[in-house]
């Protein structure tokens, strides 16, 4: 296996999925609340490897060139996103006797599992990203050399992933302070309500 290749494939699938984004603030606000976190983490990146899989091997075409799925990801993402805004501000300015319920709702492994797979697929710059982009670099490569991009491309995406989540955790008990936890929980409400409206812009952009 090409060595030079499969860090390549590392070095661009990180840059990537590294940026601040839905996906990895999920993954970060689960690890804090040491919640499924590595369940969040594990489906996170198998999902991150089955669409990097589809893009690099050629199955992603029709789902990259289908408007309608994407039209529905899209509505669905800014649903999702702004709703996971409205959850963490209230998170943010709730009493203890509220966080404590709040807490208590979220330790259900279920709805871990089910706001991971949305935040994942409710996502267009998922397919952007690991679809369209990686897809067309991998796509260049044939045999073996292609087989190397596409196993650097997942090593970053599970690298990554379990690093953030482990990390929280272990940093779970200084960022769950309440004055630390509230600044968290409102940066992640601001981010989840920019990436909606960029998700919204764009989507009236295609439609004007």
């Amino acid at each position: 296996m090409n060595l030079w290749l499969l860090l390549q494939g590392f070095g661009l699938g990180a840059s990537m999925i590294i940026p601040i984004g839905a996906q990895n603030a999920y993954v970060f606000n689960q690890g804090i609340k040491r919640q499924h976190h590595l369940t969040t983490a594990t489906i996170c990146s198998v999902l991150d490897i089955v669409f990097i899989s589809l893009g690099i091997f050629g199955g992603g075409a029709l789902l990259a060139q289908n408007d309608t799925l994407l039209l529905l990801v899209t509505l669905g993402g800014i649903a999702f996103l702004s709703v996971y805004g409205l959850l963490s501000l209230k998170s943010a300015f709730s009493t203890q006797k509220d966080e404590d319920a709040i807490q208590h709702t979220q330790r259900g492994k279920r709805a871990v599992i089910l706001g991971a797979l949305a935040v994942t697929v409710l996502n267009p710059h998922l397919y952007l990203d690991t679809v369209v982009i990686l897809g067309s670099i991998g796509g260049q490569f044939e045999g073996e050399d292609r087989m190397a991009f596409a196993v650097g491309t997942m090593l970053a995406s599970l690298v990554w992933f379990f690093a953030l989540s482990i990390g929280a955790a272990k940093l779970g008990p200084a960022l769950s302070q309440p004055r630390v936890k509230q600044g968290i929980d409102i940066a992640v409400a601001v981010m989840m309500f920019a990436i909606a409206a960029m998700l919204a812009n764009e989507l009236l952009n295609q439609i004007i």
